[in-house]
C-alpha cells in the first residue's frame, strides 16, 4: 500500500516493500534526508539574496545570457556559502541516527544500520562501550579526513572577496 505503489500500480508493477527489502531501505532513508534538506536552503536562499542586481545588470548589458550569469557570477559569489553547506551537512550524514533508527530499528538485515546506529546498539544495547567507543573514534577521523580535504581544496574553489575589492 502507499501513494509511490498505488501510482506505479497504475503502470502495471508489483508493489514494492520500501522498508522491508534490503535493496531498498536504506534507498527510502536517503530519501527521507535529502527532504529534511530545508535548512540549508535557507542558508542558500540567504546567499543568493545577498547577490548584487548590479552584477546581474552589468553582465546583461555585456550580452551575458542567465547561464552564464548563473555559472560566473551567482555561483562563485555563493561559494563560501557552498562550502559551508558541504561542510555542516557532511558532518550530519555521517552523524544520521534518527531515521533509520525510528523508520526500521536498522533496516532489514542490517541494511539500514549506519555508523552512528551501531556505536548506539555496541554502546547501550549491547553495554559494550569500549567497542562503542572505539567506533566513534573511528567516525571522528573519518569526518576529520572529508573535513580536512574540503578545507584544503577550497582554496581552488570558494571565492572570498576582500573589503576593499581586490
Amino acid at each position: 500500500e502507499g501513494l509511490v505503489n498505488t501510482i506505479i500500480g497504475l503502470f502495471g508493477v508489483k508493489p514494492v516493500n520500501w522498508l522491508g527489502s534490503p535493496d531498498y531501505a536504506l534507498f527510502v532513508i536517503c530519501l527521507l534526508r535529502v527532504w529534511q534538506f530545508g535548512s540549508a536552503m535557507v542558508i542558500f536562499l540567504a546567499a543568493l539574496k545577498g547577490v548584487s542586481q548590479d552584477l546581474y545588470e552589468a553582465a546583461s548589458i555585456d550580452g551575458a545570457g542567465k547561464w552564464t550569469q548563473f555559472f560566473k557570477i551567482t555561483v562563485p559569489i555563493i561559494t563560501p556559502v557552498i562550502f559551508y553547506n558541504l561542510i555542516t551537512q557532511l558532518c550530519q550524514a555521517f552523524q544520521e541516527f534518527n531515521a533509520p533508527y525510528l523508520v526500521t530499528k536498522g533496516g532489514p538485515n542490517g541494511a539500514t544500520t549506519l555508523i552512528s546506529m551501531l556505536i548506539y546498539n555496541n554502546a547501550f544495547l549491547r553495554h559494550k562501550m569500549g567497542m562503542a567507543s572505539a567506533q566513534a573514534w573511528v567516525l571522528f577521523v573519518i569526518v576529520m579526513t572529508f573535513t580536512a580535504v574540503a578545507f584544503i581544496s577550497q582554496k581552488k574553489w570558494v571565492y572570498y572577496s576582500d573589503e576593499d575589492g581586490r
